[in-house]
């Protein structure tokens, strides 16, 4: 025989149960709220992708297309709200949410970040973050450029990236230097890296009319220098850049900023220090006849009257 009171108990506890996850949404919804708000650049351009986040917790969201974002079930009370995006400043805004209310956050205004902004490396299939990159690259920004007397841009960087030399073949302007990336590679090919300006590639040997294709560029008009140094930063270019990658990034307008006129000058005049004081042809002739031994004569006077001299391993040359 059942005892009635187990069935009304059983009934009880299933009302219970079904009854627990209605009333417990409704007690969050009752002791939480809404944040919403919209995220914007300088010029009222709303950012996408901008992370925002309740510190303390694991609420967050990201903005849309439009700027906009809505963070739901906040607990009630004072909160810090977290704005960041990759490039411009972290900012930290105190917020009061209501207890089922909805809070709009003002328009909140993002300022780019010149530091996060240099993070940002040139590579050859477009931009990466630093800390994203798994190959060797090395970047110098037009902030760390050789200062000084610089006549040509590879001087900008000389000295300034390990593994990187560079060396000058002459003092006339516009001469080409030597560029080797880790050393040389080859005997008998060239061992000069594949220079890429503006994402035009050209090489390091000649072109017609320069001797040096960097030559043609004013060392103040570039922003930048990334030198891609292992086989994986350089495998979108192929086997030209088997000795290395040059990516030279000139300076460019920004749309809406106000124009900006840079002139600057400079002279400098280059003089050998010291000359050495060497003997010229006739002197040397002079030098021969005066004080040289019979040998040293008699090779000299076969010399000038162009007979060939066969020395003891058979080996011929003409005087």
């Amino acid at each position: 025989m059942k005892q009635p009171y187990l069935a009304k108990l059983r009934f009880l506890l299933f009302l219970l149960l079904s009854l627990a996850g209605p009333l417990g949404a409704a007690w969050a919804q009752a002791t939480s709220g809404t944040v919403t708000g919209r995220v914007t650049d300088t010029k009222n351009e709303g950012i996408p992708g901008v992370t925002v986040v309740i510190e303390g917790t694991q609420l967050g969201s990201t903005t849309d297309v439009e700027g906009n974002y809505t963070i739901s079930n906040v607990p009630a009370g004072g909160r810090v709200l977290i704005i960041s995006f990759v490039g411009y400043t972290t900012v930290r805004q105190q917020i009061a949410v209501g207890e089922g209310k909805t809070l709009t956050v003002p328009t909140q205004a993002m300022s780019e970040s010149a530091t996060q902004l240099g993070e940002a490396v040139v590579v050859g299939y477009g931009t990466q973050r630093r800390q994203d990159l798994t190959g060797a690259v090395e970047q110098i920004s037009s902030k760390s450029f050789v200062k000084g007397q610089v006549t040509n841009p590879e001087q900008l960087v000389q000295g300034k990236v390990a593994g990187v030399q560079i060396t000058d073949a002459g003092g006339a302007p516009g001469s080409a230097s030597q560029i080797l990336i880790r050393g040389g590679s080859s005997l008998s090919a060239s061992n000069q890296p594949l220079i890429i300006i503006d994402g035009v590639p050209v090489d390091n040997t000649t072109i017609s009319g320069a001797s040096n294709p960097l030559s043609q560029i004013n060392p103040n008009d570039i922003e930048s220098i990334t030198v891609l140094k292992d086989a994986s930063s350089t495998a979108i270019y192929g086997v030209r850049a088997s000795n290395g990658v040059i990516l030279v990034t000139t300076k460019r307008g920004v749309v809406g900023e106000q124009v900006h006129v840079t002139a600057s000058t400079q002279q400098s005049v280059a003089t050998v220090a010291k000359y050495a004081n060497v003997l010229n042809a006739d002197e040397f002739r002079s030098l021969v006849n005066t004080y040289g031994t019979s040998g040293q004569k008699a090779l000299y006077a076969v010399g000038m009257s162009g007979i060939p001299i066969v020395n003891v391993n058979n080996n011929c040359s003409t005087g």
